[in-house]
């Protein structure tokens, strides 16, 4: 395929598993993703201009740090669908590396991509019709570059979600930006592996940052039972991840006579003790982000998507649709504000109250809030369960859920777990199961829902703290096992993190990356032990046994 063409194989719902070339699955259309491509590209070369004068000792100003992030979350799947957005986003890209580079002492150790410059829209669509994935001809080289682009991206929603709450650090912005520098030259095979266990590394320093802001922001999450009916009054509805702009939103509407609910990703909210004084926050409306299109319609109030998930939306709800952050569509209001605390929501609470009650979709109460800090407080329970017999094993369910039919297989998977079983699981993978009646053992539910894939670190610290408390040297030798789905780039810091801390015979569904050539592929197979899922019954014998 000519790379003039539109090419994406960033998420698990890639064509075929091979690569969107029309349209993208996600409902993005060739000149977005162009233009997604292009911010990525001119990102680039900004970052390689900051990572020179790095080298020359000058400090880099927190704001192109916050903006270079911005720009990568933003390309993120089911982040940005408006093009205006990414266009406004590459000419003040280009802007500030222009300005950066007249400080550049040796503009020699700068690549030919990253040197580019034009202002006119004209010539960055002739840009973007030359350059994207395609543009790296060897499959192998264009594959491992991918993973620790999409890495790196996964890497940039975590620092985003810290830095809303004040929370930085300067190495986690250098390493990412000097890694895409790097990757605006031309490396080996070599080098890119040593950059993805580096990359690994790296987002577990990010994932430890967004845990240390949330939980010192709102305490510890605890084990809570939210409530997933609805009420009489208006409500709003908030998807996304990003609980700074939560936590403005029930401070600007706690008077107003309108209830907030949560969607999605923004489920583990309920579990931090600091949003519990909020009297109006009602429950959780709803499912995982796909099926948004239909519960979103009954809702019936107005809704603010504050990161990505953001599934093109149904003109009959369009106009009550609110983007903020690295959300965006074509026709709908956008809150600007860096942080939460900077928002004004005063139009979305004024239009909920116009609005009639959400429909209800289901009653009951589902559990959660089983993150590191408070399944270390039933440490010795656990531990006695192991010993005792009654938890033979822990299944780390974590990640996403998606469209697919094929990931009902998560489902199955969950109901047919001996009942001797423990399912670890943070994401939106978890709604495939978190409704299903699997019981407890001796009063541990047989969920444990650590939060959003955000806090896919508490996994991480629980294993490690089983780890030690066993005696073990190796993390393998716990009686723990991964079935971990993936939709986009937030799963790819993830595992690459797990390979990290070594983490092996990860499987992987229900595709494995489009992304990974043959031989890229083959080597995190015979190193790692990653594999695909297959069957059911199949993959029970295999990690259950």
């Amino acid at each position: 395929m000519e790379n003039t063409a539109m090419f994406c194989f960033q998420c698990q719902e890639t064509a075929a598993n091979k690569g969107c070339t029309k349209v993208g699955v996600c409902g993005k259309n060739a000149e977005v993703a162009g233009l997604q491509d292009m911010l990525l590209f001119v990102t680039k070369g900004l970052c390689d201009v900051t990572t020179a004068l790095r080298k020359q000792g000058v400090v880099i100003e927190s704001s192109y740090n916050h903006y270079i992030n911005l720009n990568l979350f933003t390309t993120i799947t089911n982040a940005n669908f408006d093009k205006n957005i990414f266009l406004e986003r590459i000419k003040h890209t280009l802007k500030m590396k222009q300005d950066l580079r007249a400080k550049v002492q040796d503009t020699s150790v700068l690549s030919a991509d990253s040197l580019w410059y034009e202002d006119s829209e004209e010539k960055i669509y002739e840009k973007m019709r030359q350059i994207g994935v395609l543009a790296t001809a060897n499959e192998d080289i264009r594959s491992m570059r991918e993973l620790i682009t999409y890495g790196l991206k996964g890497m940039s929603a975590y620092m985003k979600h810290a830095i809303a709450l004040g929370y930085d650090d300067e190495n986690i912005h250098s390493f990412m930006q000097e890694t895409f520098a790097i990757l605006t030259k031309d490396v080996d095979l070599n080098t890119l592996i040593s950059l993805a266990m580096k990359t690994g590394e790296m987002g577990v320093g990010a994932m430890a940052l967004l845990d240390k802001a949330n939980t010192e922001t709102y305490g510890n999450p605890e084990i809570t039972k939210v409530n997933i009916g609805v009420g009489t009054r208006p409500g709003i509805l908030i998807s996304g991840h990003d609980l700074a702009d939560l936590e403005a939103l029930l401070e600007q509407s706690k008077d107003s006579g309108v209830d907030i609910y949560t969607h999605s990703e923004m489920l583990p909210a309920h579990y931090y003790p600091k949003f519990k004084k909020y009297t109006h926050f009602y429950g959780n409306y709803g499912n995982a982000w796909w099926k948004q299109t239909e519960e979103f319609e009954k809702f019936n109030g107005p809704i603010l998507l504050t990161t990505n998930c953001l599934v093109p939306p149904k003109e009959s709800y369009k106009h009550r649709l609110f983007t903020t952050g690295a959300a965006g569509f074509a026709g709908c209001k956008h809150i600007v504000g860096e942080k939460g605390k900077d928002k004004d929501f005063s139009e979305i609470i004024a239009l909920a109250k116009t609005c009639s009650a959400p429909t209800e979709l289901e009653q009951g109460e589902i559990i959660g809030g089983f993150a590191h800090n408070q399944v270390l407080a039933l440490a010795d329970k656990v531990v006695d369960a192991v010993k005792q017999g009654l938890i033979k094993k822990f299944v780390v369910m974590a990640g996403c859920d998606g469209r697919q039919k094929s990931r009902e297989y998560y489902t199955d998977f969950a109901k047919e777990l001996p009942k001797d079983t423990v399912i670890l699981t943070a994401g939106c993978a978890k709604y495939k199961y978190n409704k299903l009646d699997l019981g407890d053992i001796g009063g541990i539910p047989r969920v444990l829902d650590a939060g959003q894939c955000n806090d896919c670190y508490s996994l991480a610290v629980i294993a490690l703290k089983l780890k030690e408390v066993f005696g073990l040297d190796d993390i393998n030798d716990l009686p723990i096992a991964f079935n971990v789905a993936w939709y986009e780039q937030k799963a790819v810091i993830v595992l690459l993190a797990l390979l990290y801390l070594g983490v092996k015979n990860i499987h992987l569904g229900p595709t494995l990356p489009a992304f990974l050539s043959p031989n890229v592929a083959n080597f995190l197979v015979e190193n790692f032990g990653i594999a695909p899922i297959t069957d059911v019954q199949n993959d029970l014998k295999v990690l259950i046994g």
